[in-house]
C-alpha cells in the first residue's frame, strides 16, 4: 500500500492558500469545504485540522492574506501629492480591489473575524494600520482635528466608502437616465463633499 504524502507545515500552508485563492477566483467562500480543499491539496481533512485547528481558522488565514493584498495596493498610494488626491486614490483602489477579487473581499466582511489569539492580533494590527493611513491623511488635510476626531471621522468616512463599494458590487445603487450609477463617481463626490466641509471647519482658536 502506498504511503500517504507527507507535507511540511509551511509548504502545506502555501499550497492550501494557493488552492483557496484559485477557488475564490471563481466561487464564493461558502461553497468551499474542508473535505474538498483537502482533496485538492492531496491530504486527509484531519491533516488540515491538525495544521489549523478548525476550518474557521483556515478561513481566517485567507482573510489575513486578503488584508496583506489590500495593503500592497494601498501602500504605493501614500506618496500621492496632496491629502485630497491620496484619499480619493485610496477609495478608488478599494473599489477596484473589490471588483477584482469579489469573493475574497466578501469573505473578509461576511465571515466573522477571529476573536482571540494570534489570528485576532494579526488581523487587528493589519486593519488598524489601514485606518491609521486614513486618519493621518485627514489630519494632514485639516490639522485642527484632534486624535479622537480623526479616529471617528476616519471610520465614518471609510464606512461610507465601504457601503458604496458593497452596494456597487451588488448592483444596488440604482440608475440615472437608464445608466447605472458609477461607484467611482459617487466615491469622488463623497470625498469632495466631506473634505469641503472639513476645510471650512472653524478654527477653534
Amino acid at each position: 500500500m502506498a504511503r500517504p504524502r507527507q507535507h511540511a507545515p509551511e509548504a502545506l500552508h502555501a499550497q492550501v492558500m494557493a488552492e483557496c485563492d484559485a477557488w475564490l477566483q471563481v466561487h464564493p467562500a461558502h461553497s468551499l469545504s474542508l473535505r474538498a480543499l483537502a482533496r485538492q491539496v492531496g491530504c486527509a481533512p484531519s491533516t488540515l485540522l491538525k495544521l489549523y485547528g478548525s476550518f474557521s481558522n483556515l478561513l481566517q488565514h485567507v482573510n489575513i492574506e486578503t488584508l496583506a493584498r489590500l495593503r500592497t495596493v494601498i501602500e504605493p498610494l501614500i506618496g500621492e501629492a496632496t491629502p485630497e488626491q491620496r484619499l480619493k486614490a485610496l477609495a478608488l483602489a478599494y473599489w477596484q480591489f473589490a471588483q477584482r477579487e469579489p469573493f475574497r473581499w466578501r469573505l473578509l466582511f461576511d465571515y466573522p473575524l477571529a476573536q482571540e489569539g494570534e489570528l485576532d492580533q494579526r488581523q487587528s494590527v493589519m486593519i488598524e494600520a489601514l485606518f491609521l493611513r486614513v486618519e493621518a491623511t485627514l489630519r494632514e488635510y485639516q490639522p485642527a482635528l484632534d486624535d479622537m476626531e480623526a479616529r471617528r471621522l476616519g471610520r465614518t468616512l471609510w464606512g461610507s466608502v465601504h457601503g458604496l463599494v458593497q452596494l456597487g458590487l451588488n448592483e444596488r445603487l440604482g440608475y440615472w437616465q437608464g445608466q447605472q450609477l458609477e461607484v467611482a463617481e459617487l466615491l469622488d463626490q463623497l470625498l469632495t463633499t466631506i473634505l469641503a466641509g472639513l476645510a471650512d471647519r472653524p478654527d477653534p482658536s
